[in-house]
């Protein structure tokens, strides 16, 4: 459990996280507890991931607010501008709750939310309310589903094909992403 929850710290928390595999590694672990190949109780290992996500969450947060100041006034970038950290002030001062509690079901999403939050000067307090709303209901929903699925007598016999099958839908969105932004590159 000490390696997810450095996975989840770490696709939370930093911005190197974005390419990890949260959800499906989620759902990989209740799985496995409900399969009897990880001999952790459930609730434990929802609240490991739940406190997890919430850490890292607030690491990426703490970044956003100390170093996006000081990377967002470079005259010359184009993702990391005054422009773009007024963007990300607005888009929360719209969105949020929202988009602090769902981020964490979206990958990609998961690692800049925090990071934009604080580089957008969210309130702090509301910022961790909803922060703790979102980590605590995907590191608890996601491997219960994993859980509750490892008790199927089909899944509980197929459990590297269920994962297998798991890990390549959850690679569709990234694929996806990356068709969509070559197709741009290509248009003149």
């Amino acid at each position: 459990m000490v390696i997810v929850c450095l996975i989840i710290i770490t696709e939370t928390g930093l911005l190197v996280g974005f390419f990890l595999p949260g959800d499906s590694l989620l759902f990989t672990v209740g799985l496995m507890i409900g399969t009897g190949l990880i001999d952790v109780p459930i609730w434990l290992a929802c609240i490991l991931i739940s406190a997890s996500a919430v850490a890292g969450d607030q690491l990426g947060y703490f970044i956003g607010r100390k170093a996006g100041p000081a990377v967002f006034k470079r005259p010359n970038s184009r993702l990391f501008s005054q422009k773009n950290a007024l963007r990300a002030q607005d888009f929360f001062v719209k969105y949020g709750a929202k988009a602090v509690i769902f981020a964490h079901f979206v990958p990609i999403m998961r690692t800049f939310v925090p990071v934009a939050a604080g580089v957008g000067k969210m309130n702090y307090s509301y910022y961790l309310r909803y922060n703790i709303i979102g980590a605590l209901t995907w590191g608890i929903l996601v491997p219960l589903i994993g859980f509750f699925l490892g008790q199927i007598e089909f899944v509980r016999e197929n459990v590297v094909l269920v994962t297998l099958v798991l890990v390549g839908l959850s690679l569709i969105p990234v694929a996806l992403e990356i068709l969509k932004a070559k197709k741009k590159k290509t248009k003149p």
